[in-house]
């Protein structure tokens, strides 16, 4: 390749823009344009969590663009677990992290990528890529990604659903701190996540099991008759207010995985190449990662489209390979929501659900929750007797 490098990029969320902004810093001969399908001010969803460690690690990569992120960040260092109607709570590690909303981070990376002389044509859907004027293309367009769907056997895409139902909704209410609800409520096995991305909004995820979905009719209640169920079993919560819908459809966790991470000059990053649980919370970091490691291929290769994505995909598929197993663990976990509801204690609830992705174990859960580690105790479950063994190990 010679002269200037093109570069095309089929999504305009957090991803895309990051790559954008990578490439642009760190290389003076590349054109990039991204192609967003939505309008320019659409988000879909509430709040985006990007805890102290992803923060990091993005930062090290472009710390302009995370400073100002941080800046809009909401933080919170502790998170509560409700089971059995008993709350306890903990004190996150490090910073705790933090939440931001999600139209205002991408009108940050959206200002950055202009700054740096990015063009963005939003209403814009691309459906043939092979007539694109570029070097690369990139496909960071997300769970239904359109160039992965144009080229599946290529990539070698397998996918599959979770039998969970789930929603995305808001609340205009900023909770105290991030909290999980694990709610048996008539018969029926019910979750709620939420947490405050802002001084007035918090994003509240909706689930249930399958076995719930159908005993309650689920399936033939319309948008709002789910959303009043929701109201009325996490009212205590709500405290009054009401769940805020924005394309809040009920639906169940699509598993996309793709055995070859590039085709051609074809490349997929984020959810459009391997989908992340939203339960382990770093959906939006794993993307970006990935965007980090497909821009350091780049600069190392600028002018070797192949190698530049051989480069990419031997050295981040290993650490990916890490964050999707914890992510699989994480929600084959809430597969079997009702077994872990069922057991006797919120302590020993607790314990099975912090080390059910198998990244933490005892002594990790020592060092860093020592206060968490001595409820635990005092509950009957801290010196964990016959237990302590197997549920470090227990998915």
């Amino acid at each position: 390749m010679k002269g200037v490098m093109k570069v095309a990029i089929i999504g305009g969320g957090p991803s895309g823009l990051f790559l954008t902004i990578l490439l642009k810093e760190r290389l003076a001969a590349v054109e990039i344009d991204i192609y967003e399908q939505n309008p320019e001010d659409a988000t879909f969803g509430f709040g985006v969590v990007l805890a102290d460690t992803g923060l990091s690690s993005l930062r090290a990569a472009s710390p302009t663009v995370v400073d100002a992120l941080a800046g809009a960040m909401r933080f919170s260092d502790r998170h509560s677990i409700v089971s059995h109607e008993h709350p306890i709570t903990m004190k996150r590690p490090g910073a705790g992290g933090g939440a931001i909303p999600r139209i205002r981070l991408l009108a940050i990376l959206q200002a950055r990528a202009r700054e740096l002389g990015v063009r963005i044509a939003y209403h814009t859907r691309i459906t043939d890529f092979s007539a694109l004027d570029a070097d690369l293309v990139v496909g960071a367009d997300g769970v239904n990604s359109l160039l992965r769907a144009a080229n599946e056997a290529g990539f070698g895409t397998t996918r599959r659903n979770l039998t969970n139902h789930f929603a995305w909704y808001g609340v205009e209410k900023a909770f105290a701190n991030p909290a999980l609800v694990f709610r048996k409520y008539e018969g029926g096995y019910f979750i709620a996540h939420y947490y405050p991305y802002s001084d007035t909004m918090s994003t509240f995820v909706a689930e249930c099991d399958h076995q719930t979905w159908t005993d309650f009719g689920m399936e033939a209640m319309p948008q709002e008759a789910r959303q009043a169920l929701f109201e009325r079993i996490f009212a205590a919560e709500l405290g009054g207010y009401r769940l805020v819908s924005n394309n809040s459809v009920w639906r169940q966790f699509p598993v996309i995985v793709n055995q070859t991470w590039h085709c051609g000059n074809q490349v997929l990053i984020g959810d459009a190449l391997t989908s992340a649980h939203f339960s382990i919370g770093s959906g939006t970091r794993i993307a970006m990662e990935d965007a980090i490691a497909l821009a350091d291929a780049v600069v190392a290769f600028p002018g070797d489209v192949p190698a530049a994505l051989r480069r990419y995909d031997a050295v981040r598929r290993p650490e990916k390979a890490k964050l999707i197993s914890a992510s699989e663990a994480s929600y084959n976990w809430y597969e079997r929501i009702r077994e872990w509801m069922d057991l006797p204690t919120p302590h020993e609830f607790v314990l099975r659900f912090m080390t059910r992705t198998g990244r933490v174990d005892l002594n990790r859960l020592r060092e860093q929750y020592p206060s968490l580690m001595a409820e635990l105790a005092a509950g009957g479950v801290g010196g964990m007797g016959g237990m302590g063994g197997s549920a470090a190990t227990q998915p």
